[in-house]
């Protein structure tokens, strides 16, 4: 942020003059999906000019499957396709072409096109545009097992889900999880070292994983927490301070597993300030809720109920193994639990892996939030 920003200052005037010129250029003439198009092929008679005659016809047809994965995704998103006329972004396409060229992975064509989506939303981001460079230059190198267990991963250790529902957030990863497992999960090392070798993980020969149900433990400590008993003298405290902050009781949700135990619906106490109220009124004879944000006062006064939650530690003990049963009641998480819990050694996922973990996450399940 503020290499970029001693940049900017550097350049002065002339600079910025230039990029002005530059953006009148773009909005007289305009990139529209035609030009988009041509400009896409212009660059792939750049990328080819390396290939025999024999390679042609075969570098042809992957090259014009990736252009119909890449182009109905880059209509749908404001902006995109000026991005052509940039000439960063037209070097990058000329690496996507020889990668495309190079692979006869169907899933791959569809998996550069998430790459450079990533770049076009992405763009101010020199780390992330380092990464997704990079991470096209490999998409045809990394094995297709290899990959779909980094994406795995990288989903168990940066995605959670947001509803304060503990059976609800475990059914969305149950959901979220079966698509991305699309093959048999990686057993061994050999896929830890394939993916090194490729600079998508560091690994750690001496460290191990956290058990994932103690790691997910953890980070749905919301969840996984003992709460308050019903009728005790801190459900009265937690109601009283509910009534002090214009909040609604039914705030104090209850326990899905612990019976006799409220909650409040989080899944941990950072997601406090994350919290909306609906207010439910009558418009044109219709009831219409209207979500709004909790104050700071409103926010503070969860975070004293949420500190009032019992520390009892065979209660607490009783929570985890419920928890543990409910995931494994369900058929992908449960193989999911093995399958970390066998794996050999600690390892960091790189910046070049996370771009293509979260692109290949993408490719599989639309409903992955934006790269952060």
């Amino acid at each position: 942020m503020s290499m970029s920003d001693k940049q900017v200052q550097k350049a002065g005037n002339n600079a910025q003059q230039m990029q002005a010129e530059i953006i009148n250029i773009t909005n007289v003439s305009g990139i529209d999906e035609k030009r988009a198009r041509e400009i896409f092929n212009e660059m792939y008679a750049i990328a080819r000019k390396d290939f025999t005659q024999d390679a042609y016809q075969c570098a042809n047809e992957r090259v014009a499957k990736f252009e119909e994965a890449l182009m109905p995704k880059m209509l749908k998103v404001e902006g995109a396709l000026q991005k052509f006329s940039d000439p960063s972004f037209q070097f990058l396409i000329t690496e996507a072409h020889k990668t495309a060229a190079s692979t006869e992975r169907e899933a791959d064509y569809d998996l550069l096109s998430e790459l450079l989506l990533h770049r076009v939303k992405k763009d101010k981001d020199r780390k992330v545009r380092v990464g997704i460079k990079k991470a096209i230059e490999i998409v045809d190198q990394v094995d297709d097992d290899a990959l779909c267990a980094l994406t795995v991963a990288y989903t168990i250790e940066r995605l959670f889900p947001a509803t304060g529902s503990i059976m609800r957030g475990l059914n969305i990863l149950e959901n979220v999880f079966s698509k991305l497992c699309y093959t048999n999960l990686c057993q061994g090392k050999e896929w830890l070292d394939h993916l090194e070798i490729l600079d998508a993980v560091r690994l750690d020969h001496i460290s191990s994983l956290k058990d994932l149900d103690l790691f997910y433990a953890e980070q749905l400590d919301g969840y996984v927490c003992v709460g308050i008993k019903k009728e005790s003298e801190d459900y009265q405290k937690a109601l009283s301070l509910l009534s002090s902050g214009n909040l609604p009781r039914e705030l104090l949700c209850d326990h899905e597993l612990l019976e006799g135990y409220v909650r409040l619906p989080v899944i941990n106490k950072k997601q406090i300030g994350s919290l909306k109220l609906v207010n439910k009124q009558i418009s044109s004879g219709k009831l219409v809720e209207l979500p709004s944000e909790i104050s700071n006062e409103q926010r503070s006064i969860l975070e004293q109920i949420y500190d009032l939650y019992d520390k009892n530690e065979e209660q607490k003990k009783m929570v985890t193994e419920n928890f543990s049963l409910e995931w494994k009641k369900r058929e992908t998480l449960s193989s999911l639990l093995k399958w970390w819990n066998d794996i050999p050694m600690a390892f960091d996922i790189t910046t070049v892996g996370t771009v293509l973990a979260h692109a290949n996450a993408q490719r599989c399940d639309s409903s992955i939030p934006p790269l952060e």
